[in-house]
């Protein structure tokens, strides 16, 4: 159940394409202005949020790139105008001016928020004005623009000249077009032709659950610029146009910061400063190619205490800011059973399948309170991971996770789950793509594991060789530092580190016993329940999306209920049913079925407006706490999400078998406990002791040894 992001592919062009007219024969600053474009208002959805008629014309004003940010940079987010087109535009040079319809960017066009809400728009022309700030070229300076995600076939043009061309709907691109600029850097025209196939005949691309032709677990596409759209000055002697970090438990930082000048030697320093802004370590080493240098006793990264380090990163002229965190993700046997580890540790995963899909923008959340929402909605009933399912996020989405202490299992959204199956040229693609997505999304902490598969979806059945061995591979090679799940659901063939059950009436989690189509439990991976419960109360009309085809497919829903005592009921029998799969059998982690309602489904923790929470919090607070402690008894970390409370951070913890000593302050007393008795004391203790006390004095007061 994905939604996709294709691949950045952007040619840059040298000089126009033959035959491109400039946007007036005889002076290219001047533009069509016989004709005002429609006038932008929302355009009303079938189902509004409390966000959607309060965004006005300056949306996503934050900066879209927390990992590389520099100090010049201004939106083009705004008003943009319109004009749907067909495929004769595929080859023909730009409109000349603006266009007939003023739509708000970032938007799908499929959306109210957009203003427009065409549902059947294949070829599309953007195009709005920009002016350049003053000084952004002095010293011979370049001008970039930069496009977060446009789904799914573009071409960049600036007065008239093609710069750019790209295929792929949610990864990044970057344009220079410092030549291009008029002269004194105002009156510059930005159009933007672009393609969406979605899943019309003939197309195979990656999409997820976008689909033409909605119904039941298959939504309404997004097509346009979806994402952020930026102008950023950067050095005229080259830039860093990627920085690959990835630091560890043990204090080591790995560092590969990408150059826009091919081959250079360009030394390049990075310093690490903590919360405070004090300098807790330093190391140097050389564009393009990656060296190392370690800081001290770090705090780590924790779903609890989820800890982040600020970097800044100096390569000749170029200075960016960027973050890390400490942690390192791996897999290994605890008591004999396979297990995921965090900075060691076995730490059980529990959240929801979160398909980031909403009523007023599809993709494009309205702001980001409310992407992050959603986010903080989890977090406070103590779950401490997200799968980010059928899509690919804005980038702020991962900072959010980061700083939230979410964990994060990210999808390669599937082609079209049609029933097809893709040619090698639909199969070279989607592996293009899936590198992407791994490039883009490295450096983020949060991020502990990728999915390859869902349940089969677009997946080639030749084999062997199956094709999920060679993306394996792939990705390890690409990013050695997280987890693989090859395939979640079903068709597996043994590769990756799961053996990952979808089971919705129950949980089969790493258990001896299985539904077909999924298979049996693997001992020699990590049992893991990829997707359960998906349990439904139907709600009054106000709430839901009220488009004829959504209402017929609501009785698919897996399982509906009546009224929320009978749904929260269930819910606690499925949560402690998995709790006992925890104590029995090899139960790592599990995904429940999901964060909010989408379109036709009617499952959601919240409606699809977000306007009404069906859950008991304090009811699933408890049974999820009930998760992290039978996990405890089978070797497991003590604590799991935050369940409204900040816990202690883990100080120099000694081995299972070892006594651990608390000395209470004041106390006069120091107290030996076995190490279940500790985890005992985490909750009865430590929250209070956290709740008197700062970080500091807690350190002071709390000695394990």
């Amino acid at each position: 159940m994905h939604f996709l992001a294709l691949p950045v592919l952007s040619l840059l062009l040298g000089a126009a394409s033959p035959g491109l007219a400039s946007p007036h024969p005889q002076n290219p600053l001047l533009f069509d202005r016989q004709q005002a474009p429609i006038k932008y208002e929302v355009k009303k959805p079938p189902l509004d949020t409390d966000w959607t008629y309060k965004l006005g014309t300056n949306p996503w004003p934050e900066h879209p790139r927390p990992l590389l940010k520099r100090p010049d940079w201004q939106t083009l987010n705004g008003i943009w105008t319109f004009r749907k087109s067909d495929s004769s535009s595929a080859a023909a040079p730009p409109p000349a001016g603006l266009l007939d319809r003023e739509t708000m960017i970032p938007s799908c066009v499929e959306s109210g928020l957009s203003g427009l809400q065409e549902l059947d728009a294949e070829f599309m022309w953007f195009a709005r004005r920009f002016t350049v700030p003053e000084g952004w070229r002095a010293g011979g300076k370049r001008v970039l623009i930069n496009f977060e995600a446009v789904d799914y076939e573009s071409r960049v043009f600036v007065n008239g000249k093609e710069l750019a061309r790209h295929v792929g709907g949610y990864f990044r691109y970057s344009v220079d077009v410092t030549d291009s600029l008029a002269a004194n850097g105002t009156d510059n025209l930005l159009t933007v032709w672009v393609r969406d196939p979605t899943d019309r005949q003939g197309s195979f691309a990656p999409i997820g659950k976008q689909t033409t032709r909605p119904s039941h677990i298959f939504y309404r596409a997004c097509s346009g610029i979806w994402q952020t759209v930026w102008l950023e000055s950067v050095p005229a002697s080259g830039r860093i146009t990627q920085l690959d970090v990835a630091a560890g438990s043990d204090g080591k930082v790995t560092v590969k910061a990408h150059s826009s000048v091919n081959g250079t030697a360009a030394e390049v320093e990075v310093k690490v400063m903590d919360a405070s802004g004090a300098e807790v370590g330093s190391g140097k080493g050389t564009a393009n190619t990656e060296f190392h240098f370690t800081v001290n006793s770090p705090k780590l990264w924790w779903p609890e205490t989820p800890t982040l380090y600020n970097l800044t990163v100096k390569m000749g002229d170029d200075s960016v800011d960027s973050y890390t965190a400490f942690r390192t993700v791996s897999r290994g046997q605890v008591n004999g059973i396979q297990r995921p580890l965090l900075n060691g540790e076995f730490v059980f995963q529990f959240g929801t399948l979160d398909q980031g899909y909403w009523p007023d923008g599809l993709h494009t959340p309205p702001n980001y309170e409310a992407m992050v929402s959603d986010l903080k909605l989890l977090k406070s009933i103590g779950m401490n991971m997200v799968r980010k399912h059928i899509k690919i996020e804005p980038d702020l989405f991962y900072r959010a996770c980061d700083e939230l202490g979410l964990m994060v299992i990210q999808d390669m959204p599937s082609m079209c789950a049609d029933g097809r199956q893709p040619n090698d040229a639909d199969q070279a693609e989607f592996g293009r793509q899936l590198e992407l997505l791994i490039e883009e999304h490295k450096s983020y902490p949060s991020i502990v594991t990728w999915i390859i598969y869902n349940e089969g979806w677009a997946q080639r059945r030749d084999g062997p060789p199956w094709p999920e061995n060679e993306l394996v591979q792939r990705v390890r090679a690409l990013d050695p530092t997280r987890l693989i799940d090859a395939v979640s659901g079903w068709n597996d063939h043994g590769f990756g580190d799961f053996s990952d059950n979808h089971h919705y009436a129950s949980a089969q989690c790493g258990a001896p016993f299985y539904s077909q189509p999924a298979g049996p439990h693997d001992s020699s991976r990590i049992g893991f329940q990829g997707e359960f419960g998906g349990l439904g109360m139907n709600t009054t009309i106000e709430h839901l999306w009220n488009v004829s085809d959504a209402i017929r497919d609501i009785p698919q829903t897996y399982e509906i209920h009546s009224t929320g005592d009978s749904y929260n009921h269930r819910a606690t029998q499925l949560l402690n049913e998995l709790a006992d799969q925890i104590t029995r059998y090899e139960c790592s982690g599990a995904v429940y079925t999901q964060t909010s309602d989408v379109e036709g489904e009617v499952n959601g923790l919240v409606t699809y407006d977000r306007r009404v929470t069906r859950i008991d919090k304090d009811q699933w607070r408890k049974d999820i706490q009930k998760m992290y402690e039978e996990a405890a008894k089978r070797g497991g970390r003590a604590v799991g999400g935050n369940c409204g409370h900040v816990y202690y951070p883990r100080l120099n913890p000694g081995k299972a078998d070892q006594p651990w000593r608390l000395r209470r302050s004041g106390a006069g007393q120091t107290k030996v406990f076995k190490m279940t008795e500790v985890l005992i004391l985490q909750r009865k203790y430590i929250d209070h002791l956290w709740d008197k006390l700062g970080t500091n004095e807690l350190q002071n007061n709390v000695n394990w040894r």
